[in-house]
């Protein structure tokens, strides 16, 4: 599976957390059995450590959000949001302009049609008040 497919596959999951409120543990387990889901390392990784960092992950998107609550962005766009703060705040391997990239093509395939350019805006700004540098990632 590439990173890609596996980025896919952890928004998929966290969306149906997002949608829910259960927890990774019950999403994973439901998965395997519902769908002979057997996600990689990377996905699982990317699961459990948004869901362990929702709190920070939120704050840094609510304070990048011009005029919006938080509560209003839609759940499709809130989970690309969290899954790409969260690479770019803490999985220091992978490049921030990787992770917004990433966001935004997911967003064109299960977002709206102005979600693109809203979600690289949004992660444009958290990328300059939370991460030094455009590519470190720290």
């Amino acid at each position: 599976m590439t990173r890609r497919e596996a980025r896919e596959q952890a928004f998929c999951l966290l969306f149906q957390g997002t949608v829910s409120g259960d927890p990774v543990d019950d999403i994973l387990r439901a998965a395997h059995e519902a769908r002979d889901l057997v996600p990689d390392s990377f996905t699982e990784g990317l699961c459990y450590g948004v869901e362990e960092h929702m709190g920070d992950i939120d704050s840094m998107i609510e304070g990048s959000l011009k005029g919006w609550n938080i509560r209003r962005v839609s759940k499709v766009a809130l989970t690309l949001l969290r899954l790409s703060v969260y690479e770019m705040a803490y999985e220091k391997d992978i490049p921030i302009s990787v992770s917004i990239n990433e966001a935004v093509e997911l967003s064109k395939t299960y977002g709206g049609e102005g979600d693109p350019a809203y979600i690289n805006g949004v992660l444009g700004s958290v990328a300059k008040k939370h991460c030094h540098g455009p590519e470190e990632g720290t």
